[in-house]
């Protein structure tokens, strides 16, 4: 092989910003193919060189010559503007290239313009993001608007290329549009014209805004997402993923535009959902936060509810809440963590909050009850009777496990992917797992119970709603033990009746600002 072929990208239109491996090779070739524009900024590199230079329109004949002259036995630099496998030649180069082709060939990175007007915005692409490009000369128009509609619906982060010609002015509104279907109106967004080039213009603004601008083909656009922020001049979109599970409902689906001025309603039970719909009814826009994918996918639909159950780092809560009207704790009664940070976080935002405890207590009849007040000392009680049947859900499983360990205990579990292989890692058996989803009834509880001939069963004290009532049946019929830890002290001012809590919301809301 005697010529080589080098695909250099040059930047975005700064010398200081050509990589030293790009400068080396336009330093050693023989000819430099390029749209003269590219080269102004590398002028300086240019000395006794062939320079060929087909005009804009030509970038299949520019790739066809550079090869050849490689063919040729030449040392040959293609150059491009940005990254040249970056929306640039080195595709087209590829397609026509033999097999195995008589002539060395490498591929030199650079500064995309992505990166380029990001480094000049702050840091908006810290996180995931998409880059679409809006010409349509060689992708049809109805793909990109569904890359687009995606891209918004994920909730990503995008840099927007060609944004707008002469030719094709009415393209970037549609798209800025199917944004705003998913995404909130005050999104941060950037605009940069010519960067690292004279004339060079950045600005932040907001998605809405955008409508109003007029663009032009030197324009980037950067769409940040419901996570990215303004720090005087500058944006940025956080790099911590706040404990982010993957999988959970409502991980791609992006904000609406009511998210910000809607009542959140923070649901781990049936009550809390009935409680989203009511409102929702009601005329409320309404952003419901499952506890769990099992939680989204039961979620009441509504026009006026939109699903959320995100991350639920304390950081990502924080931001999303900013701009809500008010806050509704409808968390299971003995999720404390959970209720404790709500109200921290309302407090410090300056957000109403209402906490909804679904009704206990337990029947004047308490014959067969054994009540404790922690899941250890309901597993110390339960021991004895040999086979234990833990009806209190997964998120207790490890405490009662450790408790007893090597008790034969049988579980009924949501049937969640992530719920039935944690049980698996500590060590329940599959013949002890039933994966269904409640409420269950008196004669079901007994045909299982006595199938598995449970000696004894521990469950917590969750109301009519959680099936209480149906497992002290059950347990009383068939002469079992039922092992009750206590529910924790509602919270002062709690509501124990849905009327109750929408009467003093609606009185909140109507208060002057």
């Amino acid at each position: 092989m005697t010529g080589h072929l080098s695909l250099v990208s040059v930047g975005p239109g700064d010398l200081s910003l050509v990589p030293e491996r790009a400068r080396q090779a336009l330093l050693d070739a023989d000819v430099i193919v390029a749209y003269d524009l590219y080269l102004r900024w590398v002028q300086p590199l240019i000395t006794t060189q062939e320079v060929l230079t087909p005009p804009l329109t030509q970038e299949k004949y520019r790739a066809q010559l550079a090869t050849e002259k490689a063919g040729e036995g030449k040392r040959v630099a293609l150059v491009s503007s940005g990254d040249i496998g970056v929306y640039a030649m080195a595709g087209l180069v590829f397609e026509d290239l033999p097999q195995d082709p008589p002539f060395g060939v490498e591929v030199i990175p650079g500064i995309t313009s992505a990166t380029a007007c990001a480094s000049l915005l702050g840091s908006p692409l810290t996180h995931d993001f998409a880059t679409l490009s809006l010409s349509d000369l060689l992708c049809p128009w109805a793909w990109i608007e569904g890359r687009a509609s995606h891209i918004a619906q994920a909730d990503l982060a995008c840099v927007l290329y060609n944004v707008q010609s002469k030719s094709r002015r009415e393209g970037v509104y549609r798209v800025l549009r199917l944004m705003l279907e998913h995404k909130r109106p005050d999104t941060v967004c950037g605009v940069v014209r010519n960067a690292y080039r004279e004339d060079q213009e950045v600005r932040v603004t907001t998605l809405e805004a955008l409508l109003q601008d007029e663009f032009d083909m030197l324009t980037t656009i950067v769409i940040g997402n419901r996570f990215t922020a303004r720090k005087g001049r500058w944006m940025y979109t956080p790099r911590g993923y706040n404990d982010w599970q993957p999988g959970r409902a409502g991980e791609t689906r992006a904000a609406s535009s009511h998210l910000g001025e809607s009542i959140w309603v923070f649901s781990g039970t049936r009550d809390g959902n009935a409680l989203a719909l009511q409102l929702a009814e009601a005329g409320e826009h309404v952003t419901l936060s499952a506890a769990s994918e099992l939680g989204g996918q039961v979620a009441p639909k509504h026009p006026h509810i939109e699903l959320y159950s995100g991350p639920p780092g304390v950081e990502a809560r924080r931001r999303a809440l900013r701009g809500a009207r008010a806050v509704v704790d409808a968390t299971h009664p003995y999720a404390q963590a959970m209720t404790a940070g709500l109200r921290e976080l309302t407090a410090e935002l300056g957000l109403p909050y209402f906490r909804y405890e679904r009704p206990g207590g337990l029947p004047a009849d308490t014959g067969g009850l054994a009540l404790v007040d922690s899941f250890r000392e309901a597993a110390r009680a339960a021991a004895p009777h040999g086979r234990v049947f833990l009806a209190t859900g997964s998120k207790d499983l490890k405490a009662f496990l450790h408790a007893v360990p090597g008790a034969e205990v049988f579980v009924r579990l949501t049937p969640q992917p992530d719920v039935l292989r944690r049980a698996g890692e500590l060590g329940v058996p599959p013949g002890r797992i039933c994966a269904m989803v409640g409420p269950f009834s008196r004669e079901f509880n007994v045909a299982q119970w006595r199938a598995w001939n449970i000696g004894a069963v521990v469950t917590k004290e969750s109301g009519a709603e959680g099936g209480f009532p149906a497992k002290l049946e059950a347990a009383r019929e068939l002469g079992l033990p039922l092992i009750v830890v206590r529910r924790p002290p509602p919270l002062p001012g709690a509501f124990f009746s849905t009327g109750a809590l929408l009467s003093a919301l609606n009185a909140h809301l109507k208060e002057p600002a």
